[in-house]
């Protein structure tokens, strides 16, 4: 058989269920669906009580709420879809598998270097702060923001379409619950080196580039704080990028480590119970970290967020 008659055989993926014992698929949709609809609400919550307070219209606040909008749509790439697996169909057409991954490399990708604006905005803030309103200005952030999506959509167009010249002839059954990169290169019958060295030369330009931003940001602030005399001056300064800085580190720790997990065996057919945590953690828990976060960490957002509610009420 040529492979033109190959190529035409997968016109769909199958995504395997964690279980198939109907207690513990509903036990999992439970939780699932929990976790997605607190990373939902927690998130929108951010975004609306920020475009309705003028007092939380900082630079700082305005990329929170792309972030709080990037983790609804990183965690609504996947989670709809793992629940339908759970007891609709678990099929995924081929062109609906390449959107999830083209989605899910955009969204990540694009919030590591949201990070990273966040880290310079920090910075201007705590070490350059008579400057701060000129150089943070709207359209500054804007432009941050934008240079942020386009990174993240360059990332994902580059592996998406590698993937496009991939030939798919034998099993067309993912080994996991979503369509990832490392999923789609195992199942492939043809040669997929260039596609791993293309994802590994992306991926560790934009983690490695976002992380030395953030590092170097962070190294001036640290710097910045020590000089300070006054232990309390020193405390409400270190406070006003605590929050930015704690999610950053549970981020990279949680994110990017349990990606390397699951990215480190590109060509594995199976995933290890250690692999399929991974991917449960970077793909549904990771976005719930920003609203729980920014909720009880910082003291603005908290006490915003209870008027709204008390005004609600």
């Amino acid at each position: 058989m040529d492979k033109q008659n190959q190529t035409s055989i997968v016109t769909y993926f199958v995504l395997l269920r964690f279980s198939n014992y109907t207690a513990m698929q509903v036990f999992l949709f439970l939780v699932f669906f929990s976790v997605y609809g607190i990373t939902l609400l927690g998130n929108f919550t951010i975004i609306i009580v920020i475009k309705c307070n003028n007092h939380l219209s900082t630079p700082m606040y305005f990329f929170l709420s792309h972030l709080a909008f990037l983790d609804i749509c990183f965690s609504s790439v996947t989670v709809p879809k793992l629940l339908e697996i759970l007891f609709v169909s678990q099929k995924i057409s081929y062109n609906g598998c390449l959107i999830q991954m083209f989605c899910l490399c955009l969204t990540a990708g694009t919030e590591t270097f949201l990070l990273s604006a966040m880290a310079y905005d920090r910075f201007v803030a705590i070490c350059k702060p008579l400057y701060y309103v000129q150089i943070m200005n709207r359209a500054f952030c804007r432009q941050l923001v934008g240079g942020a999506w386009t990174i993240g959509t360059g990332y994902a167009m580059t592996n998406t379409l590698s993937v496009l010249k991939l030939v798919f002839c034998e099993s067309n059954i993912i080994s996991n619950f979503s369509c990832e990169f490392p999923s789609l290169l195992a199942l492939s019958c043809t040669d997929t080196s260039l596609n791993a060295m293309i994802l590994f030369i992306t991926g560790g330009t934009v983690g490695v580039s976002s992380f030395f931003i953030i590092i170097l940001s962070y190294s001036y602030i640290i710097s910045t704080i020590l000089k300070i005399h006054s232990a309390e001056a020193k405390r409400k300064t270190f406070s006003t990028c605590s929050s930015h800085l704690i999610v950053v580190i549970l981020y990279y720790s949680l994110f990017y480590f349990s990606a390397f997990v699951r990215y480190l065996k590109p060509s594995s057919k199976s995933l290890s119970d250690l692999e399929k945590v991974a991917s449960i953690q970077y793909l549904i828990l990771t976005p719930l970290l920003n609203p729980l976060i920014y909720s009880l960490k910082n003291s603005k957002m908290k006490n915003c967020i209870w008027k709204k509610f008390v005004k609600c009420m």
